[in-house]
């Protein structure tokens, strides 16, 4: 064979892989659930239906700022209704095509449920062959790894088996002192401040609130190497910032790979990032063994290449614990810093509860520093919590995957169909919490979920299933105690002068810098402590990794 039939050859193998990727298994995908009476709007062969996504979200905003006009005239209780003027094109989809429809992003095929009866089968499907999308994982890869979120499979299954044991709530009961310190050390950076500038000073709490998660689980699950872990965290924000510029985008065939300098950045950070780790398991490898989860993880990756062989080789083994050590950094502070900021925001929107809240902490812990007993009786608390994860979830969507063809409900879902719930927007359908969905309650939850909604499979902040997430116990703790601590030893919490809506300024879906939107993991907003200085919580890039519970 001469060179050029070699070249066309290899050109024509080309064009139908790519012919392949883009057209035939995307429509095979879409057909197999068409078949079934499951429609959706039409895709570009591309782009999917991000370009419709874009100009239906640049559309509702456009619309939306012609409507508020002036800036202050804004009000805080407006922002709870977040979900429709971020996703707009779910809504439009719901309508059009029912509570079960396919779309596109790239070449990635979705199925978004809103269906709360298939939610509630999807909920008890246990088999394996339901799990975390493969583009989660690919376009995740230099933040995540195959760690405990993004993996599948046996592998995932012995990824928990190693981690969950270790946040159970008994487990759990041990780690209360540890947010108690934490806390103080917070409270003890702002009066020093206030001190230091004279009783007036503005306070960026959202970074505090995540160098206080950061310090919990560093201290919590990496023991005496706890030093060595903050810094870790440090480049793992700056390379959960860098992805989440470009998140949106993973669909598309081949971004992940271009040389561009967003992704020029991602390979930099991944490779000192993993360069840290390594050194600190190498420490701990040389030190007296100590009961945490860093040495489960080392124990477990021996566990795992002597018996099942999961692991196949030294090299399998490093990225075993390089994985999970990213997985238990990325998802155990976040969600945890940036709930604890909504809560805060909307007690101080909220005065009367505020009172009531501080009042029962008063009652309960009194001048002693909350332990595990005093917070199970901090149901007005708890009930605060609830209602913020409520309104403001962690993740706007539950991502899920067929890796197998599965049967649900009736429904043959074939493999490599993606799924959606967009919890965000069921936890605040009118249909299943009541007329005031969209409103602030806290005491819809006083006799729990069950009182609290029509379905409690409509409730799940923390994820469904056999992959909910294994850290809500140290979640729920920490923000419990931190609160508590706040409101039992700070000055009252009162709003400012202004408040502004959450806004982010991602490019997400396509969205112009300049163009801003609802966000959930993002919040600019100005509040007092009395008596006389403020709290600053400014406007971030939305940190999309965040968003993937365990």
């Amino acid at each position: 064979m001469s060179v050029m039939q070699f070249v066309l050859v290899g050109f024509v193998v080309l064009v139908l892989y790519v012919f392949n990727v883009l057209v035939l298994k995307p429509r095979s995908l879409r057909a197999k659930l068409q078949r079934q009476g499951i429609n959706g709007p039409t895709p570009h062969f591309f782009f999917g239906n991000i370009p419709e996504m874009k100009s239906t979200l640049l559309q509702v905003q456009s619309t939306k700022q012609d409507k508020e006009g002036d800036e202050n005239d804004h009000d805080l209780s407006l922002s709870h209704t977040w979900p429709s003027t971020m996703f707009p094109h779910v809504q439009k989809w719901r309508n059009r095509y029912g509570s079960m429809f396919l779309f596109s992003k790239g070449n990635i095929q979705c199925l978004m449920v809103m269906d709360i009866e298939m939610v509630k089968q999807i909920i008890l499907y246990t088999s394996l062959n339901l799990g975390k999308p493969t583009y989660v994982s690919k376009s995740l890869k230099p933040f995540l790894g195959q760690g405990i979120i993004s993996s599948n499979g046996p592998l995932w299954a012995h990824q928990r088996k190693i981690i969950a044991p270790q946040l159970y709530l008994d487990k759990v009961k041990a780690m209360v002192n540890l947010v108690v310190d934490s806390t103080n050390i917070m409270l003890r950076s702002w009066e020093t401040r206030l001190e230091r500038e004279g009783g007036v000073s503005e306070i960026k709490v959202d970074e505090d609130l995540k160098n206080l998660s950061a310090d919990v689980i560093a201290k919590a699950c990496f023991g005496s190497n706890y030093i060595e872990a903050k810094e870790i965290f440090t480049k793992l924000r700056d390379l959960q910032r860098v992805i989440s510029m470009s998140y949106a985008y993973a669909g598309i065939p081949g971004f992940l790979y271009l040389p561009i300098r967003t992704n020029r950045k991602i390979w930099r950070l991944e490779k000192d990032i993993n360069s840290m780790i390594m050194k600190l398991i190498k420490q701990r490898m040389n030190q007296a063994q100590e009961q945490d989860l860093l040495q489960m993880i080392l124990e477990g990756a021996k566990n795992c290449e002597d018996s099942d062989g999961i692991l196949s080789n030294s090299a399998s083994r490093d990225r075993f614990m390089i994985d999970n050590c990213k997985n238990i950094f990325s998802s155990g502070h976040e969600s945890t810093a940036i709930t604890a900021t909504w809560c805060l925001m909307l007690l101080a929107a909220h005065h009367d509860c505020q009172d009531r809240v501080r009042a029962e902490v008063l009652e309960v812990c009194g001048s002693d520093p909350p332990n595990a007993s005093m917070l199970r009786n901090l149901e007005k608390l708890n009930n605060v919590i609830q209602e913020t994860l409520r309104l403001y979830p962690p993740s706007p969507f539950i991502n899920r995957a067929a890796l197998q063809d599965i049967d649900i409900k009736g429904i043959l879902i074939p493999k490599g169909m993606s799924i959606q719930i967009p919890m965000a927007m069921l936890q605040q359908d009118p249909e299943l919490w009541g007329p005031d969905a969209h409103e602030f309650n806290p005491e819809r939850f006083s006799n729990g979920v069950i009182g609290a909604t029509k379905f409690p499979q409509a409730y799940t902040p923390f994820g469904i299933g056999t992959r909910v997430c294994v850290g809500q116990h140290l979640a729920m703790a920490e923000l419990k105690d931190s609160i508590a601590i706040v409101h039992g030893k700070i000055i009252d919490i009162v709003d400012g002068s202004k408040w502004w809506y959450p806004t982010c300024k991602c490019l997400k879906f396509g969205v112009a810098e300049n163009g801003t939107y609802h966000c959930p993991n993002c919040a600019r907003h100005v509040f007092n402590v009395s008596p006389s200085y403020k709290i600053v919580i400014e406007d971030r890039f939305c940190e999309l990794v965040s968003a993937y519970t365990i």
